[in-house]
């Protein structure tokens, strides 16, 4: 359906006269003539009675009045909701319990103001395609090198450098460490069933299982965090890698140990990712909160570490 036939309806049936609907819509009046007549055609029926005193609606023109009010009205939010400043700002946060899901926690209470929409997806081609198109405004992600570039068009700083810890049950050998050397760590197991081949995340672990000798398996079915941690309690020959800012809840009787790695600490980084040209106004708010109130960097003088691939700061 035309929806300037529809608005010239809608004004030619508030004002009473065709003449007066044009010099609101800023037409001739044989344009509102026509208008109405192609919606007449369309519709089937007569919408307006021409009188000496203008034009009345018709029983019919009556009946639609309001469900052509509200067509406009519909229009008007849809148009709303994707232009720039006046939608939400979209944001990918890979998952709900990790450390970028806290910082947009920590933007939303420090800026109330701007309303929201966080999306999780899954991989780092999908974030940059999402970004690329206007589905999303930005994206957290772990960035390569210039060596493997993002396209031209897409933009990144580096946020945050999240320390990782091992997670063990309260019966792992160093279940008491209150820190345990990263090239220690090359004598156990460590169980990580989310890592997906192809990922961002899984070169990040391929390279530090490489570096550092370190047997990191993901075998066996995802069954999310809640059964991940079940298993790790359960299994004393069992530890996992969890990111210093990854948020996590398990029953008291599980007695998980929750252990800062050293010399050096493996860090995860985590960059947000944008197109140059959104207009977004909330996105350089974004930008500028981050700057000055990511957490989750690994404290001054500690020796860290990094995939030789990933963006420098």
């Amino acid at each position: 359906m035309d929806l300037d036939a529809v608005r010239t309806f809608v004004a030619a049936a508030d004002a009473g006269r065709f003449q007066e609907a044009a010099a609101e819509l800023a037409v001739t009046q044989q344009a509102v003539s026509k208008r109405i007549a192609a919606l007449e055609r369309l519709l089937g029926v007569r919408l307006f009675t021409r009188t000496p005193r203008g034009a009345e609606l018709t029983i019919d023109g009556q009946a639609f009045l309001p469900h052509a009010s509200e067509l406009l009205r519909v229009a008007e939010r849809a148009v709303a909701s994707v232009r720039s400043g006046s939608r939400p700002l979209r944001v990918d946060v890979i998952a709900s319990r990790v450390a970028a899901s806290g910082l947009m926690r920590g933007f939303h209470r420090a800026h109330p103001e701007v309303e929201l929409d966080v999306v999780m997806l899954f991989d780092i081609e999908a974030a940059v395609a999402a970004v690329r198109s206007g589905a999303i405004d930005a994206s957290f992600r772990a960035v390569a090198a210039p060596g493997r570039p993002l396209p031209a068009d897409i933009a990144s700083v580096r946020v945050v450098d999240e320390p990782l810890q091992l997670l063990t049950g309260p019966a792992h050998a160093l279940a008491g460490a209150r820190s345990v050397p990263l090239a220690r760590l090359a004598e156990h197991r460590i169980w990580m069933p989310g890592v997906v081949p192809g990922t961002e995340w899984a070169a990040y672990y391929e390279d530090l299982a490489a570096e550092f000798g370190l047997t990191i398996e993901a075998t066996g079915p995802n069954f999310g965090s809640d059964a991940l941690l079940d298993t790790i309690a359960d299994t004393p020959a069992l530890a996992t890698f969890m990111g210093e800012q990854t948020r996590l809840v398990w029953p008291a009787g599980h007695g998980l140990r929750r252990i800062p790695v050293t010399d050096p600490t493996p860090v995860y980084p985590h960059s947000l990712l944008w197109h140059r040209d959104n207009p977004h106004p909330a996105l350089a708010t974004l930008r500028a909160h981050l700057a000055t109130a990511a957490p989750g960097r690994a404290a001054a003088g500690t020796s860290t570490w990094t995939p030789a691939w990933v963006l420098p700061r």
